[in-house]
């Protein structure tokens, strides 16, 4: 672990950066930050390791590439930074990544959160190479994914980009859900000139880019639910771009395990539902997911209905019928621009 050292992350065409400046409580106090070794990258960010006021954290570095001659991408850059700190720094639930601090000086931005150390949980499956879940554990999981997206919407905002690749476990096995690039404010959403999540999780309106809204996460959800009983990754033997063809144009869906309880099937298939308007919302999977941990611990079944003959997804629609009227979407608490510097 060496001291943050600023002259190589932030170099610049030979111009030095000697200090970041940020307006805001959020801003970095770089003589507290050290950083250490790289443990992940996207297309124009570094993930590193690091300590920051005696905490262990996660910094992300993102920098604008030299041969950007236009100024178009470090404009999206900067616009992509900006939006995931305010969005990020207005969140606080147990099932959501904490901030920490974040620093501006284009061509270089960087974001800093906790470090949860037992990674992602696409890792988590990976290693577990196709064993399934217990069930136990299967809907705990779910469960923490789930309210950290009931609370995410009810701030108003859509995450957009819900995989396993951004949901990180804590040391206590709890899911918190990661990375807000291209989350958004739901009634400021730019439904077309926004990057667009990752084609296997994305739902059908978002491929499209017709009008959507928040159900598009719950679409995501579903196929998450998928890979905590199958084990692997959607549409494993096609590209991205043939997956998101074949949901489009095909309504394909990936196959359920023939050994998934009925009900956790009737669950999955009403959160991919093609229509957005029968996907249920996130409290109401919160609600569902409670009572299949309840069911399980009373009697070893996922029982929502009396009658285990029953149609399991009539069955489902029912009992979520029964949990009465919309839970309320704050939209009221507008987020403030952030004062950078």
């Amino acid at each position: 672990m060496k001291k943050f050292d600023k002259a190589k992350i932030f170099d610049h065409g030979g111009g030095r950066v000697t200090s970041v400046e940020m307006a805001d409580e959020w801003m970095v106090d770089l003589s507290k930050l050290f950083l250490g070794l790289r443990f992940a990258h996207g297309a124009h960010s570094q993930l590193y390791h690091g300590i920051y006021k005696d905490e262990p954290v996660a910094v992300k570095i993102i920098r604008v590439p030299d041969d950007d001659e236009n100024g178009d991408l470090g404009d999206r850059l900067e616009k992509q930074f900006t939006r995931e700190v305010t969005l990020l720094s207005r969140l606080h639930h147990q099932n959501v990544i904490k901030f920490v601090a974040a620093c501006r000086k284009p061509p270089v931005f960087c974001i800093i959160t906790e470090y949860l150390s037992e990674g992602s949980l696409r890792a988590y499956l990976h290693k577990l190479e196709h064993k399934s879940l217990p069930l136990q554990k299967l809907i705990a999981m779910a469960l923490d994914i789930a309210r950290g997206m009931e609370y995410i919407h009810s701030q108003g905002v859509l995450h957009r980009d819900l995989k396993p690749e951004n949901i990180l476990i804590n040391q206590d096995f709890h899911m918190n859900i990661a990375d807000f690039g291209i989350a958004c404010e739901e009634v400021y959403c730019d439904l077309l000139a926004d990057d667009p999540g990752t084609y296997r999780w994305m739902a059908p309106e978002m491929i499209k880019r017709k009008s959507y809204g928040r159900k598009v996460d719950v679409y995501s959800f579903g196929l998450i639910l998928w890979e905590l009983v199958a084990g692997t990754i959607p549409y494993e033997d096609m590209t991205p771009i043939q997956a998101a063809f074949a949901v489009v144009n095909k309504n394909l869906r990936p196959a359920i395990p023939e050994d998934c309880p009925p009900a956790m099937r009737a669950l999955i298939e009403q959160c991919w539902s093609l229509h957005p308007d029968k996907r249920p919302e996130f409290w109401q999977v919160v609600k569902v997911l409670e009572q299949f941990e309840f069911s399980l611990a009373r009697d070893g079944t996922l029982n929502l209905v009396q009658n285990p003959c029953q149609d399991h997804k009539k069955g489902l629609l029912h009992w979520i019928q029964k949990l009465g009227p919309t839970h309320p979407i704050n939209h009221s608490a507008t987020m403030p621009k952030p004062k950078f510097a």
